[in-house]
């Protein structure tokens, strides 16, 4: 799952190299933390999160065998 979101996220910005992934397991979930540079982050977002949204439908998607609950968090870089 954590190679997944790398392919997406990392095809979407102009620096790839920022592009950090965080996995946080939890008894029948997991939580996905992107952290990309500041300048690819609306590119991540998308307009009206619509990106975002894409990105997390797929993971839960292919989230659905292992049957654990699957969120996905974008980190703000402040």
């Amino acid at each position: 799952m954590k190679k997944l979101l790398e392919v997406l996220v990392c095809s979407l910005v102009d620096d790839p190299e920022a592009v950090k992934i965080g996995q946080v397991d939890e008894e029948a979930e997991t939580v996905y933390t992107i952290s990309v540079a500041q300048d690819d982050m609306g590119k991540v977002i998308g307009k009206q999160g619509k990106i975002a949204n894409a990105i997390r439908t797929l993971v839960k998607a292919a989230a659905t065998k292992s049957k654990t609950n699957v969120y996905v968090k974008i980190l703000d870089n402040d």
